[in-house]
């Protein structure tokens, strides 16, 4: 190999700076942005209900006690619920809160909590309650409730 640098009268310094350069281009070039530390936020969910009555008398008021349940914890995640009822009359609420307005959207502040309907009819009932999170996460539960009058 010496016998090629003095063929061509090349130093040795110069070599070393172009392998320098070689090397530094080859490093650069493999930190791309593509590389970057990701750091995930979006967690899918699921909902978990415990079992509710499946005959309601008009007037009467069921409990549905809900759990959300996270797949991973990202401490900014906020959840929100709204409902549409599609059979029957009723009035869903947040614990004493006032009611929900059908397609509202309102907040929710815990993961676990417990929802009242109040039938306001005699025959069968049925809506939707959808849970969401403010990274476009939603679930959806349908309750129907048969007419026990």
């Amino acid at each position: 190999m010496i016998a090629i640098f003095n063929k061509f009268k090349i130093g040795l310094l110069p070599m070393y700076v172009l392998l320098a350069i070689l090397t530094a281009s080859v490093s650069l070039v493999s930190c791309s942005k593509d590389d970057e530390l990701e750091i995930q936020n979006d967690f899918p969910f699921d909902v978990k209900i415990m079992p509710v009555p499946k005959d309601v008398a008009n007037g009467q008021t069921v409990e549905i006690r809900i759990t959300i349940q996270r797949s991973g914890n990202y401490s900014n995640t906020q959840y929100f619920i709204r409902y549409f009822q599609f059979g029957g009359q009723g009035a869903l609420r947040y614990y004493d809160e006032p009611p929900y307005l059908p397609n509202d959207l309102y907040s929710l502040p815990t993961e676990q909590f417990r929802l009242y309907y109040t039938s306001q009819s005699a025959v069968s009932q049925s809506f939707d309650v959808w849970i969401s999170d403010n990274l476009g996460n939603e679930k959806q539960l349908t309750f129907q409730f048969n007419s026990s009058d």
